[in-house]
């Protein structure tokens, strides 16, 4: 089965595979409501106002945006976002879910409307999870009805770390970032010997990686729930080191390129 044709208007647009990643937004130019879909060699734009199916999976001759190209789990033509009264659906046509949300899948079969913004997507093979990046441009606030100010508030939030909080959230978060099948946090003795080994002339011990982790847990928990013991029901295990991870990687403030810190 064939794939319908980009268009050769500005209507569909090739994303070269050095795009960089949709997680820092988009020129302030873009049409709102425009899909941006983005796998690893590259990717692909649609406008909100044509009649366009997009679909992805591994087949490179059969799709328009190819992911998981390596991974015989992942179907040929795995799923398609199309447009449809005025928003942006998923449907998942392959064998494998799709990860939309850190606690919702879309099924085999399943259809779910794609929020504004930015949404990585994975589909979840046996070893690998395949990242699909999607973002979708949002309107522009009007200064008029005073939206701007509201636009801002409700924006997801990057939040700040300082260079050895990064150091060490990336290194107790590194699964998650390398898309491992259902990733778990290091223990503080495995963060604390790789950051040894990493910078040996810096005295890392368990305590004191547990200690800058526990003090942005604290610092975020203002705003973010499910960052302290007392709001998680025992046994608690590794839900609050979970929960901070999961929060960071869904408001892009760690991503991908941060395991560079790590050597890799």
């Amino acid at each position: 089965m064939s794939v319908p044709p980009a268009s050769s208007s500005r209507k569909v647009n090739i994303l070269p595979r050095d795009f960089g990643s949709l997680s820092r937004g988009l020129p302030s130019s873009v049409q709102p409501g425009t899909l941006f879909v983005l796998g690893p060699n590259g990717g692909m734009s649609v406008a909100p106002d044509i009649d366009f199916q997009l679909i992805f999976g591994r087949s490179e001759d059969d799709v328009h945006v190819c992911v998981g190209v390596d991974d015989p789990h992942v179907s040929r033509q795995h799923g398609r976002i199309t447009r449809e009264h005025g928003r942006w659906a998923l449907y998942n046509e392959g064998r494998l879910p799709i990860r939309l949300a850190p606690s919702r899948l879309v099924l085999s079969g399943d259809r779910a409307e794609l929020p504004t913004g930015y949404t990585p997507l994975f589909i979840l093979g046996p070893r690998q999870e395949h990242l699909l990046e999607v973002r979708i441009a949002a309107p522009a606030p009007s200064a008029a009805s005073g939206s701007g100010k509201e636009a801002k508030t409700r924006a997801r939030k990057v939040w700040e770390l300082s260079p050895v909080e990064r150091l060490v959230i990336v290194c107790l978060g590194q699964r998650y970032l390398r898309n491992e099948p259902y990733p778990q946090p290091l223990t503080w003795g495995q963060v604390a010997a790789e950051l040894s080994e990493l910078r040996p002339d810096e005295r890392w011990g368990e305590r004191r990686a547990a200690h800058i982790v526990t003090n942005v847990r604290k610092r975020l928990s203002h705003s973010v729930p499910g960052l302290l013991e007392e709001e998680v029901p025992p046994p608690v295990g590794n839900a609050l080191n979970h929960n901070l991870i999961m929060e960071l990687l869904v408001s892009t403030t760690i991503v991908k390129s941060d395991l560079a810190l790590l050597g890799d």
